[in-house]
């Protein structure tokens, strides 16, 4: 387990510093974007790396070291990588199943990410998960069990696409926050202490809309 100082260290080398991540970040936000695609970049202080933040519904794939992050509460994100091609990405989705071709839905989500991952030159074949999320986060609403379903959903996905799982930090009571290397496959999670306003509204969301379903039936880094 790599500590965090090695990995910023790591990331900013990569980046030739300070001054080529912050021209990496404005390059990035000049390229049109497809929909669904995450569009958030700016530049991170703490690991000294150009960063794109992945908000629900939304995926984003590259063959650089750009830091892929999310932050998760129920939600799952899961990190795809193809060590042969570099090439890997990450998902943002907020329940297993729902109306329409939207990413905010896991089914589609894992769909998006495969294909967009392929067009980038990556195999199905090679193809490994880190899955990260489902947490508990939000008091009284365990019974709903969001968190697990969504747990539940994306491992017998990865299953059935016989993708391997070779990591994985889900389930739980805890938010994480989440961040990914997508041309080395390196993965880091942090356990937050406790949901931000944004995270339990996001959350809130998930629970709302799958209320009336309820009523009728490899190594992570630790930073």
């Amino acid at each position: 387990m790599s500590s965090l100082s090695s990995a910023s260290v790591s990331a900013s080398s990569a980046l030739g510093g300070n001054a080529a991540a912050t021209a990496w970040v404005s390059k990035l936000k000049t390229v049109p974007r497809k929909s669904g695609e995450a569009s958030f970049f700016f530049y991170d202080s703490h690991f000294k790396n150009a960063a794109v933040k992945v908000l629900p519904g939304e995926y984003f794939v590259e063959n650089e070291d750009l830091l892929i992050m999310t932050t998760l509460g129920s939600c799952i994100a899961a990190c795809l990588w193809d060590r042969t091609a570099q090439v890997g990405g990450m998902n943002h989705f907020m329940l297993p199943e729902g109306n329409g071709e939207s990413g905010r839905y896991g089914s589609f989500a894992m769909e998006l990410l495969i294909n967009e991952m392929m067009k980038r030159g990556a195999n199905k074949g090679r193809m490994e998960a880190k899955v990260f999320g489902g947490g508990a986060v939000i008091t009284g609403m365990n019974s709903l069990a969001v968190g697990e379903r969504n747990t539940n959903f994306v491992l017998d996905y990865l299953k059935t696409e016989r993708i391997p799982v070779v990591s994985k930090d889900v389930l739980d009571v805890y938010p994480r926050k989440v961040c990914f290397l997508p041309k080395s496959g390196k993965a880091m999670v942090k356990r937050l202490a406790s949901a931000n306003e944004a995270l339990v509204v996001q959350d809130q969301t998930a629970v709302t809309r799958v209320q009336p379903v309820a009523s009728s039936g490899g190594s992570i880094d630790l930073f």
